[in-house]
């Protein structure tokens, strides 16, 4: 099945700094091909990969689950350790929970995590009839495109997958076991009008880590698909500071612009 135009995956050869960006369930690179875009101009290596299942038909996301989608960023921090010195993990709502699994896992691999609106929890009293309601009801309705910004829209899926949707809440649920294994410097930026991810998300994730080095970002103006709404470059400059402080080398000729 071909890829839709728009939601192919982003790949940049820069520096000794790598970022790899995680989009979320349903979505695909598409909603953060600008904050990419952003990093590389910087001289950022950079890699944003399309998880399988996404970016074509939502009949293709119904045969895979989060063991794949996981496998996928697994894979590409792989390759990015094998070329950078310093490799930070991002990510968008699922997205966000992927790169907290990475930073978990990966220990000093991962210089530093920052996720946008990161999603830790299946919400409402359906998600608990997902394992048996699957097997009857094939999907629901999509989640794509909450964005306060007028004329912008997110290449997401109008379907909801419900066996997706099982598989990505026993991955959240894996996931808060293993938040206290995430030590790195964290940046979190969230949304307060977010009608995706709730608050209760980011106060979960916080008070699960062991990181001590924390900054929680509010961006006021955006819903949940931040990265292409009003606040979008308050992300991007945030994020490029983040690491620019972890990674001093940064910004400087010969090192992070490739020279």
């Amino acid at each position: 099945m071909p890829v839709l135009p728009g939601a192919e995956p982003y790949r940049h050869d820069g520096g000794e700094v790598g970022v790899l960006l995680c989009h979320g369930f349903t979505g695909s690179p598409q909603s953060l091909r600008p904050w990419g875009e952003y990093l590389a101009e910087r001289g950022l290596t950079v890699s944003l990969p399309l998880l399988p299942g996404h970016g074509t038909r939502w009949e293709d996301m119904r045969l895979t689950g989060w063991q794949d989608w996981y496998a996928e960023v697994d894979r590409e921090l792989r390759l990015l350790r094998e070329r950078c010195a310093h490799v930070f993990v991002a990510g968008l709502s699922m997205g966000g929970a992927l790169a907290l699994r990475l930073a978990a896992r990966h220990g000093d691999a991962v210089t530093g995590a920052v996720v946008v609106n990161p999603a830790n929890k299946v919400h409402g009293l359906s998600a608990y009839a997902l394992p048996v309601a699957r097997h009857v009801v094939r999907t629901t309705k999509g989640i794509a495109s909450d964005i306060a910004k007028e004329g912008a829209a997110e290449l997401g899926y109008d379907r909801v997958p419900l066996h997706a949707a099982h598989s990505l809440r026993v991955f959240f649920r894996q996931l808060d076991g293993e938040l206290p294994q995430v030590t790195q410097p964290l940046l979190l930026l969230r949304s307060p009008q977010d009608h995706v991810v709730p608050p209760a998300d980011s106060a979960r994730i916080l008070s699960r880590i062991s990181s001590t080095d924390v900054t929680e970002v509010l961006l006021e103006h955006s819903y949940h698909v931040a990265t292409l709404d009003h606040d979008a470059d308050r992300i991007f400059e945030e994020s490029y500071a983040f690491i620019g402080r972890l990674a001093p080398s940064v910004g400087k000729e010969g090192t992070a612009a490739g020279g």
